[in-house]
């Protein structure tokens, strides 16, 4: 890749927010085990399981999160991944994000603090002449796509919150992640009715995702264990390219894990938040000319 196209691929990062993709070893599916335990398996209806999975989370409390987000741009699959803890009854989480290396193995950019809360994402190292002590605010409301995308990780909660505009699921069988025998469904969710369902906090986020995508439907694979905890979420976006007008297609992918750590979140103060304005898209924009 001529750096040419390293900087249309970076350019696409930073357009997107902060993308990644983490495999994550499964067994294969099994039919005799769907067979076994019904068309709709152990959880019952699996559009009401799904349905109900958010509220599920938050009767856990807290847990572990690594995320990913894959898409391919100009030839070239961009992941970036993401690890942290989330608290699901305060709604706070703190994330690591990891930008992938260039194509001679450097890393471009010092990994990302992320805290997610209610209606705001916060960022620190963000870059675009932010300074290295300073925070990014950014109300998740204002973004297109609800910051589904947009930080390089979907928030594990909105994540959730997503199935609760399931349409239509269907249970595949048993499996395994992580060591832990799980559920998985395959279905697809509508961003609006997930808005309209959602909780306070979540729904003008999911309501502004509904209009910003290219298509409100997303389709999923839901991991859940047997106390219907989300362990692995896969969703699948679509958002138009601002620049091009084209679809571009985002693969998210949430693993949850050690249920009850603990988690110390705190929010910056007013004080350490950046109020400079952010140079990046314009010295982007002058760059792709």
């Amino acid at each position: 890749m001529d750096r040419r196209q390293r900087r249309r691929a970076g350019r696409t990062v930073v357009a997107v927010g902060i993308m990644a993709a983490l495999g994550v070893g499964t067994t294969g599916c099994s039919g005799r085990g769907a067979a076994a335990e019904g068309v709709n398996g152990a959880g019952g209806d699996p559009v009401t399981t799904l349905r109900q999975a958010a509220d599920t989370l938050r009767g856990a409390g807290s847990s572990k999160a690594t995320t990913s987000m894959e898409m391919a741009t100009g030839g070239t699959r961009v992941t970036i991944r993401g690890r942290g803890v989330y608290d699901y009854r305060r709604r706070l989480g703190q994330l690591t994000v990891v930008l992938p290396e260039d194509p001679a193995g450097t890393s471009e950019h010092r990994p990302i603090t992320e805290l997610l809360a209610p209606g705001a994402l916060f960022m620190k190292n963000r870059g675009a002449g932010v300074p290295a002590d300073k925070w990014v605010r950014v109300e998740t409301a204002s973004l297109s796509d609800g910051n589904l995308v947009t930080g390089g990780a979907t928030d594990p909660y909105a994540a959730a919150e997503v199935l609760r505009g399931t349409r239509t699921a269907t249970y595949v069988g048993r499996t395994e992640v992580g060591g832990t025998r799980v559920r998985h469904y395959r279905g697809t969710a509508d961003l609006s009715h997930a808005s309209r369902r959602a909780s306070a906090d979540d729904r003008a986020s999911l309501a502004a995702a509904a209009k910003g995508f290219a298509t409100a439907e997303v389709p999923f694979d839901a991991y859940l264990d047997d106390e219907g905890r989300i362990r692995k979420l896969r969703q699948h976006f679509s958002f138009v390219n601002g620049r091009e007008k084209t679809a571009v297609a985002v693969a998210s992918t949430t693993l949850l894990y050690d249920f009850g750590a603990p988690v110390d979140v705190h929010l910056p103060s007013p004080k350490d938040i950046y109020a400079g304005r952010i140079a990046e898209s314009e010295a982007e924009n002058r760059s792709a000319h």
